[in-house]
């Protein structure tokens, strides 16, 4: 289930509904997934070496981000911070504002995070108009600083609820062995 909440309208836009996002949790689907902004630069750079060939490069590079949240299957454990900095998305796509924990309710680090990674964008955007490497590459670290800020703030959401919510609470796995010596 999604919401009307700008996160439930991109997990809808991304196929992201009830088990789907477990294959999203899959650790590889994560980090995979920071690589699609550089693939779209380098696709937009490339038109100094393929020319309008690059259209297609960059074309492919946005279906490959469309597609790519389903093409992992669901990990072996989710006991690792991309798949908890998953949950905790899929905790506020699925929820309302006023569902959260009040110190997640009135943060600002969401906020924050996507004007950074506008900022980010637009230096992006503007480098690769431009050929300016040094802004180019400026502006892809500070998406993608921002996109791991916000992702550390999702893991940090879903540890807090997940202790008084079991559903949420049953989406890490597998829970250890207490026989185990770890």
């Amino acid at each position: 289930m999604t919401t009307s909440t700008p996160e439930g309208r991109i997990a809808g836009l991304f196929g992201l509904r009830g088990e789907q996002w477990m294959r999203h949790a899959n650790p590889w689907s994560v980090w995979v997934r920071f690589a699609v902004l550089p693939l779209l630069a380098l696709a937009a750079w490339s038109r100094v070496w393929i020319g309008w060939w690059a259209v297609l490069a960059g074309a492919v590079a946005l279906v490959f981000m469309v597609v790519e949240p389903l093409l992992f299957p669901p990990p072996r454990s989710t006991r690792n911070w991309a798949s908890k900095g998953v949950f905790g998305e899929r905790i506020l796509a699925e929820g309302t504002r006023r569902d959260l924990p009040a110190q997640f309710r009135t943060s600002r680090v969401p906020v924050i995070t996507t004007v950074w990674q506008t900022i980010g964008l637009a230096g992006l955007v503007v480098g690769l108009v431009r050929l300016d490497l040094l802004l180019t590459l400026a502006g892809l670290c500070l998406c993608v600083c921002a996109k791991a800020w916000y992702i550390d703030r999702a893991v940090l959401l879903f540890e807090d609820v997940k202790t008084r919510d079991p559903e949420c609470a049953a989406w890490e796995y597998p829970t250890p062995d207490p026989r185990s010596s770890s």
